[in-house]
């Protein structure tokens, strides 16, 4: 099959490897992992290792790690390596060898016990690279219609038709509900967990309520919370916070709930063809949801730096992204000419913003007001610079 090059996702892993002993690239199953290590390991200057911890033998090999491990140089890359959580206080103390003769590239599906025994265990040794799907960047404008309906996953993006494309979304949703999911240490049972995140996906873009999902589940509200965390941890669902201020205005001080692959989206929603998207009432919803995760991945925003911020007196900002003392804010309406709201000048005034994009579907930009000014989709790579370059 073929695949597309990730040149800016490679030459963050390889950054990573240079600065620290362990380099941990995480995201969900089937979205480029192996193959990008493999693309780093084909140009590593050395021996390179290679071990999927799927693989019988390679997990065989690896019962006694540190025997295994100890004696090897180069660049050791460990697969799908939170089915062996042991591993990482080996890797801590082969870590903290002298010259560091070993580099380990170790790639999980981010579980929670990859993501707390790692970052417990190899405090100060170990850096985090997150791969999601493909990003508009790396399959170009011009597929952006493409990437909206099929989402980025390699396989589904690259399905030689909307059909394939739409059978591999349906067959890795039955894998990871069966599969997947039940290796994270879940006990959810798989209809109930497809039946949770189906519901997900009608409530894509929306404040999240996890009393009613429980009562249409006959859970409690608790129990909602720990499957969605459970998704979240998995990649496959994105929970923006509330912003709240000090202002006199009430406020929404509940999530918004996004699936972050729209593919995924289309699947749960029995959505085919691009014509059937156009259609269907969750349209703008998954419009939005594409933007809004095309900035965050542009700016290389983390997790805990994107809001959205809302008043009840329906004043509204769908992502607000705060870096440090810094304030971005992002509007997405999808349509071809966008003009300045009152919401929106609420939300420059209220929330102090360093400038507010109101991102479009249309193909020009053009100023709104001061600081405002109207942003296509397809030019979000190239009008927007990541937070770590701006300053």
């Amino acid at each position: 099959m073929q695949s597309l090059p990730r040149p800016a996702a490679e030459r963050s892993v390889r950054a990573m490897l240079r600065a620290s002993p362990v380099t941990a690239l995480l995201g969900p199953r089937q979205s480029g992992k192996t193959t990008l290590a493999r693309s780093v390991a084909a140009k590593w200057r050395g021996p390179v290792h290679f071990f999927d911890l799927e693989d019988r033998e390679d997990a065989a090999a690896l019962a006694e790690p540190k025997s295994a491990l100890g004696g090897l140089r180069g660049l050791v890359v460990l697969d799908e390596v939170q089915r062996v959580p042991g591993l990482f206080a080996t890797l801590r103390v082969l870590a903290d060898r002298p010259r560091t003769p070993a580099r380990f590239l170790v790639l999980g599906s981010a579980s929670p016990e990859l993501l707390r025994q790692s970052s417990e265990t190899l405090a100060g040794r170990i850096a985090f690279v997150e791969l999601g799907p493909f990003a508009l960047d790396e399959v170009g404008a011009a597929a952006a219609d493409r990437l909206w309906l099929r989402g980025g996953f390699p396989r589904s993006f690259l399905a030689p038709g909307d059909a394939e494309s739409a059978r591999w979304r349906r067959d890795f949703a039955r894998t990871f509900v069966e599969r997947d999911i039940p290796q994270l240490g879940s006990t959810i049972p798989a209809a109930t967990l497809s039946r949770f995140w189906a519901m997900l996906a009608h409530c894509h873009g929306q404040v999240f309520n996890s009393s009613e999902i429980g009562r249409s589940l006959g859970v409690a509200h608790t129990t909602v919370a720990r499957w969605l965390d459970l998704l979240r941890a998995a990649f496959m669902v994105r929970m923006l916070p509330p912003w709240t201020e000090n202002i006199a205005k009430r406020q929404v001080k509940s999530p918004k709930v996004y699936l972050t692959d729209t593919g995924m989206l289309h699947e749960l929603l029995d959505i085919g063809t691009h014509d059937a998207l156009l259609r269907h009432p969750r349209c703008g919803a998954s419009w939005e949801s594409f933007a809004i995760e095309a900035v965050i991945r542009r700016l290389g925003a983390r997790r805990d730096q994107c809001w959205f911020w809302a008043t009840h007196a329906s004043a509204e900002l769908d992502l607000l992204v705060v870096s440090g003392d810094r304030r971005l804010g992002f509007e997405v309406k999808r349509t071809t000419a966008p003009t300045l709201t009152a919401s929106m000048r609420t939300a420059f005034e209220t929330l102090g913003l360093e400038r507010l994009d109101v991102i479009h579907a249309g193909e020009r930009t053009f100023p709104l007001a001061e600081r405002i000014r109207a942003l296509p989709l397809r030019r979000v790579f190239s009008a927007l610079e990541p937070l770590d370059r701006r300053r």
